[in-house]
């Protein structure tokens, strides 16, 4: 399987996109990431295609030179994603190595892509459960304390940056047990994101493959999956009305029909396009991350 080809209204006249030649998505790609951050780690993919390194550790992380066919000049693609369970339909990933090796357990640090991971899916689950009522203030639930009267987890959701602890209290306790805990047994252990967890210090870690299989599953969500369709759907709308920045729910408009969170580690989909990409860098960078963007979705 291959990475599907991005070219510029093609995806809207004929539907699935075919393979991405030498001089199509996946080399501009890999120039922007060889060019401004050759440590990154990347994914992208739809539920047509998939691209991955020739060594299978690259999904895993930032690895030796096995990981380093996703970029560069004469980088090939292999045939399958190499790591754990089979990612599914619509996988896909490329990966840069970096300096050293790195376990494959030990993962990418992700921790500014824990309210998309764990909040947000677990929120979904609630809602389509009929526990949480998005208008309904914080306190009809015995959570919100010290917070305005009448705040609402749509307030949270919609506010933008990094999420109140009153969010993730509030799903605590309808939960009934600890975020970690319920969105590993619940979210991330149904998609096969069996390498995603929370470290000793409290940091979220995951491989890029299991970045994949959460994306992927957003843009072609399973009948009996995690994160409802309906649940995407709403979140990827604005929500904000006429105020600016105009906000979904913990996502965020983006250029060229993508929605998008995250600062440092990011992640965008377009279920329209039915398209994905995720970038963790080395460093947090706003002209990489537009970038790279522009080379997945423009």
């Amino acid at each position: 399987m291959t990475l599907q080809s991005d070219r510029v209204g093609q995806a809207e006249q004929s539907g699935p996109r075919g393979p991405a030649g030498p001089d199509g998505c996946t080399e501009r790609i890999r120039a922007v990431v060889r060019d401004m951050d050759p440590g990154a780690a990347w994914a992208v993919g739809g539920p047509e295609g998939l691209e991955s390194p020739e060594g299978a550790d690259g999904l895993d992380g930032r690895g030796g030179p096995e990981a380093m066919a996703g970029a560069g000049a004469g980088a090939g693609a292999g045939a399958g994603a190499g790591v754990g369970d089979d990612p599914g339909p619509g996988a896909g990933a490329g990966a840069r190595g970096g300096t050293g090796a790195q376990a494959p357990d030990v993962g990418l640090e992700v921790g500014g892509l824990e309210a998309v991971l764990a909040v947000w899916p677990v929120v979904g689950i609630l809602v389509d459960a009929g526990e949480l009522s998005l208008h309904t203030p914080l306190t009809a639930y015995g959570a919100g304390g010290g917070l305005p009267a009448g705040t609402t987890a749509h307030h949270l959701l919609t506010h933008g940056g990094t999420p109140s602890p009153a969010l993730t209290a509030l799903a605590e306790r309808l939960c009934g047990s600890p975020l970690a805990g319920f969105a590993a047994d619940r979210v991330w252990g149904p998609l096969g994101m069996t390498r995603t967890r929370f470290a000793a210090d409290g940091t979220l870690r995951a491989p890029v493959a299991d970045l994949a299989r959460f994306l992927s599953h957003l843009v072609a969500p399973a009948a009996d999956g995690p994160v409802s369709r309906a649940w995407t759907t709403e979140s990827l709308r604005i929500r904000t009305g006429e105020l600016v920045p105009a906000r979904g729910l913990l996502w965020h408009p983006a250029p060229h029909g993508a929605w998008a969170h995250g600062e440092g580690p990011a992640v965008w989909v377009s279920p329209r396009r039915r398209r994905w990409a995720a970038l963790v860098p080395t460093t947090p960078s706003a002209s990489l991350r537009a970038s790279f963007r522009d080379a997945v979705f423009a």
